[in-house]
């Protein structure tokens, strides 16, 4: 006990009294955690949820940046109550015990890996898309263009967390501009679209059960939760005792941007097509991006927007890959099997590159894996399990009492609740 004592003591010895001022290195995080959120689900949101009608997506959009910043603060503050450089797997059974640890471990492999497997499945779809209907030529077998753009993305993940961070971060500022590009271009053709649902206010039953089906896709949409760990680690090394206040600095600054851009983008989406145009964009199974891209007649936006796609794609990728492939080998080693740190990054990749090459070349539904395993599962890590850690580890007593937790709790037992109900027949 008196060395982890004076362990904790040294860790802090060098703490700084006060926060410095703002860094490159925050930004370069705030950016880092819009980057994995703005991805496959941002670019389908339109889609999903501008099939409910106007008013649960007004409602949606006032949800967003509570829903979201409260869930991944609690994520965060859960990681920093760890010990210095713990990841998310060694907080939970550092707190919860080597059975609970082991069955968290598994389940927060299984909320991110099939992230991997539904962006696997966009990319492949958005570059064939573009290759077929704005270059004008036949796409390679579908096996053999998966397997390329998966193994292009795999090589930028050997190269390391921070050069993946980094490459996120430089990503973000050519897509925020072009995001907002393409909103701003759909304004002259905004033709009411959603507004036609507007003048009928739906029944309190019909709102509350589209609200219901709506909210796994709205977290799932706003994730980052696979960067939270190694974000909350390095914040942890850079700001010691005053991690916890800094880091939910960041987030709400990142929080705020995402919301801001993605619900005006949103918007602008579903004020230009029509509910059939969405449908039709959910029947094949595209982005919103590669959607308006067949849409228009415009060779700008034919070309702009697939590409913005690939790149929202690509880097929500790379970070998703960081929290899956944390899982993966935490659950390797409580496994019992002990390899050396080369043997289970080659492990690691190798298996990710396998499956992710079988889903994206048999190319399931993507909104139905978001509805059925993506926002669902996150739910149970993201919102569920930092909320049973306040009621029960020390480390977290000091954050109980807040109705922020209450909040965060709900909208986790409705999102885990609607996946139950999906799978009813």
């Amino acid at each position: 006990m008196n060395d982890q004592a004076n362990s904790v003591d040294e860790r802090y010895a060098t703490t700084p009294v006060t926060l410095t001022g703002w860094s490159r290195q925050d930004t370069t995080w705030m950016l880092g955690l819009f980057g994995t959120a703005i991805g496959a689900g941002t670019l389908f949101l339109p889609i999903n949820a501008g099939l409910g009608g106007f008013w649960p997506l007004l409602i949606l959009a006032l949800l967003a940046f509570p829903m979201t910043y409260y869930a991944h603060r609690g994520l965060t503050r859960f990681v920093l109550s760890g010990r210095a450089g713990s990841d998310i797997t060694e907080v939970v059974e550092e707190h919860f015990g080597i059975k609970a640890g082991a069955l968290i471990t598994l389940l927060y492999f299984f909320a991110i890996f099939p992230i991997l497997l539904i962006y696997s499945v966009a990319l492949t779809n958005t570059v064939g898309s573009f290759m077929s209907h704005q270059l004008h030529i036949e796409p390679p077998p579908r096996a053999l263009l998966s397997f390329v753009l998966i193994l292009g993305l795999l090589a930028v993940v050997r190269c390391g967390e921070q050069v993946i961070v980094k490459a996120m971060s430089l990503m973000v500022y050519p897509f925020i501009v072009a995001l907002l590009f393409l909103a701003v271009y759909l304004v002259p053709h905004w033709n009411g679209g959603i507004l036609s649902t507007a003048s009928t206010v739906p029944a309190p039953s019909a709102l509350l059960h589209t609200l219901w089906l709506a909210i796994p896709v709205m977290v799932f949409s706003f994730n980052h939760s696979p960067i939270i760990s190694a974000f909350a680690v390095d914040q942890k090394r850079q700001y010691g005792a005053h991690a916890e206040e800094r880091s939910s600095q960041i987030l709400s600054r990142a929080h705020l941007l995402m919301v801001a851009m993605v619900m005006f983008f949103v918007f602008s989406c579903v004020l230009t097509l029509s509910p059939g145009q969405l449908a039709e964009a959910k029947a094949q199974n595209l982005s919103i991006l590669s959607y308006l891209a067949n849409h228009f007649d415009n060779p700008t936006i034919a070309f702009a927007a697939p590409l913005i796609a690939f790149v929202a794609i690509a880097k929500s990728f790379l970070g998703h890959y960081i929290g899956a492939s944390e899982g993966l080998k935490g659950l390797i080693v409580k496994s019992g099997r002990r390899p050396g740190a080369k043997a289970l990054d080659r492990m690691t990749a190798g298996f990710m590159l396998v499956v992710c090459w079988i889903v994206a070349t048999l190319n399931p539904s993507i909104l139905g894996m978001i509805e059925t395993l993506g926002g669902p599962i996150i739910a149970s890590i993201l919102f569920l399990m930092p909320m049973y850690a306040i009621r029960k580890v020390p480390a977290m007593a000091k954050y109980r009492g807040q109705m922020s937790n209450v909040f965060v709790t709900l909208v986790g037992l409705v999102a885990i609740s609607s996946l139950i109900y999906s799978l009813i027949p």
